[in-house]
């Protein structure tokens, strides 16, 4: 399944619509959706390398907006469902406690989320929850998306093919890593936080 998923986004990746697709999948995966935009990042710098640093900008634009979108929704929805919910497990102060750290640290952690494989969505939306300074969070967004992409793409550039038949031959490995590392990182903002 993995194969043939992998083999599906390459040949995407060199379709007329592939652009739109990466916009749109860094753009949903800040704010909601689970699938990160590396996926379709890899094979289309791949199959167009000296786009690299074009897609990355690309990537990177549509994943601030997104994480923007994710800031918005936990500002705005988080009064409406979580807070009842908060005060009926008699919470509010946990919560508030968490705020003010988060308030205070919290740009490192947006900042360890918009680089690592950590699930970033999670810290958009509790960054709009806690009320998270909105420049510091954009900064922050800014620098880790941009360094994540860049670097990702600038490597396919510069080493393209070796990287790709690693990718292949270590599909199934990168795979089962990337998510323990991402329902890892579920658990543990479950748990921290």
């Amino acid at each position: 399944m993995i194969r043939r998923l992998y083999d599906w986004t390459m040949s995407l990746a060199a379709t007329r619509h592939a652009r739109v697709a990466l916009a749109g999948v860094s753009f949903a995966e800040s704010s909601f959706f689970p699938i990160p935009p590396d996926v379709l990042l890899i094979p289309m710098v791949l199959a167009n390398r000296t786009a690299w640093w074009r897609l990355a900008l690309l990537c990177t634009a549509a994943s601030i907006v997104g994480a923007m979108v994710g800031y918005a929704i936990g500002m705005f929805l988080f009064e409406a469902i979580g807070r009842p919910i908060l005060d009926l497990y008699g919470k509010e102060q946990s919560f508030d406690r968490i705020s003010e750290w988060y308030n205070t640290y919290g740009g490192w952690g947006v900042l360890f989320a918009a680089i690592t494989p950590f699930p970033y969505k999670v810290l958009t939306i509790f960054s709009g929850v806690t009320g998270l300074n909105f420049g510091i969070f954009v900064l922050v967004s800014i620098i880790g998306r941009s360094f994540r992409f860049f670097l990702v793409a600038f490597l396919l550039y510069r080493f393209g093919e070796p990287i790709r038949l690693f990718i292949e031959r270590y599909l199934g490995l990168l795979f089962v890593i990337f998510m323990v590392l991402l329902i890892g990182g579920i658990y543990a903002i479950r748990y921290v936080f």
